[in-house]
């Protein structure tokens, strides 16, 4: 498998932070270069240093950055607009910058060209017993007559490549029913929402702090046959937006959250707050490891688990309001 080098530029301040948000994107590796633990180490080195080469040394003045190695197919892409959406949400929880401007830049190839070079992975997909989730420029034949989920994701999360997008899936053909109302949070393309729709719910309501996500999502629901009417989008944080968390107020029979486990952990309140009693939670873009983590404290919102669906270390889970 090719492997593509992305560079994530940051401060000391933000190492951890940062790393710590990788690795809940299934980022297990990564490479740091830090001027300021450089130079640390030049101060207190220990022993005889007779030649320190000219690349090494210019450590003590370079852009504190973390560089990461994502695989050349969609499911790089996907993590690669799971990074966008970290960083944006860092970006926003960051008033003073002390996280530096963390932005992200590939090794020796244009963002635009990586971003259609993986194209080529992402071919039609059969996602539990009634879904193919098809890329709008591949043909289908759909011979077993299964339900058509068209979708483009162009920079935004969610082609249906990634575990966490199938687990969710694959746990919500089982409960959708006619009429129900469905909140998407973290919408990404749209994907989930829009399955959501094609399933039989009545409406979606679709929630990304990213703008492109929202307006991506919207282009994917019209692709679908969905009219604006009954498939609304809305870009902003509602952890820090009160203005639109409260707009999109109402109870919904089902919500989606494809997010990350500390994401997660930070919505629980507002899980109950928008959901009906008896409403169903679907919850994933969580690693193996912090699923008990964040069932529990989701749990101790109002919520009882009812069936987990696991897959290589990722994790979704499904919970029903008290």
């Amino acid at each position: 498998m090719e492997w593509t080098e992305l560079n994530i530029y940051t401060t000391t301040a933000g190492i951890d932070l940062l790393c710590s948000n990788l690795m809940d994107i299934g980022i297990k590796g990564f490479v740091i270069k830090d001027a300021e633990d450089f130079n640390e180490f030049l101060e207190n080195k220990n022993g005889q240093w007779d030649y320190i080469d000219e690349d090494l040394m210019g450590l003590s003045n370079c852009e504190t950055c973390v560089t990461v190695y994502l695989p050349g197919n969609s499911q790089g892409a996907d993590m690669m607009q799971s990074i966008k959406a970290m960083l944006a949400k860092m970006k926003s929880n960051d008033a003073d910058g002390s996280y530096g401007r963390l932005e992200t830049e590939f090794s020796n190839i244009r963002e635009e060209d990586w971003a259609n070079n993986w194209k080529q992975y992402f071919k039609p997909l059969k996602v539990g017993e009634r879904l193919v989730i098809k890329p709008s420029w591949e043909d289908y034949s759909n011979s077993d007559d299964r339900i058509i989920l068209e979708i483009d994701p162009a920079s935004s999360f969610g082609t249906g490549q990634h575990h966490t997008t199938r687990l969710c899936l694959e746990l919500m053909e089982k409960v959708i029913k006619p009429d129900d109302k469905v909140l998407d949070l973290g919408c990404g393309s749209g994907i989930l929402s829009i399955g959501a729709m094609l399933l039989g719910a009545d409406s979606a309501v679709a929630v990304d702090i990213e703008q492109n996500s929202a307006d991506t999502a919207m282009e994917n629901a019209l692709k679908n046959n969905i009219s604006a009417e009954k498939y609304h989008t809305y870009c902003g944080n509602i952890i820090t937006d009160e203005a639109l968390a409260n707009e999109i107020d109402g109870e919904y029979d089902i919500i989606t959250a494809n997010i990350v486990a500390d994401v997660l952990i930070a919505m629980r309140n507002f899980f109950g707050r928008y959901l009906k009693p008896q409403g169903i939670l679907i919850i994933s873009g969580i690693i193996e490891e912090r699923m008990d983590e964040v069932v529990n404290a989701v749990e101790n919102s109002g919520f009882t688990a009812l069936e987990s669906n696991i897959k290589e270390s990722w994790a979704a889970v499904k919970l029903i309001r008290k």
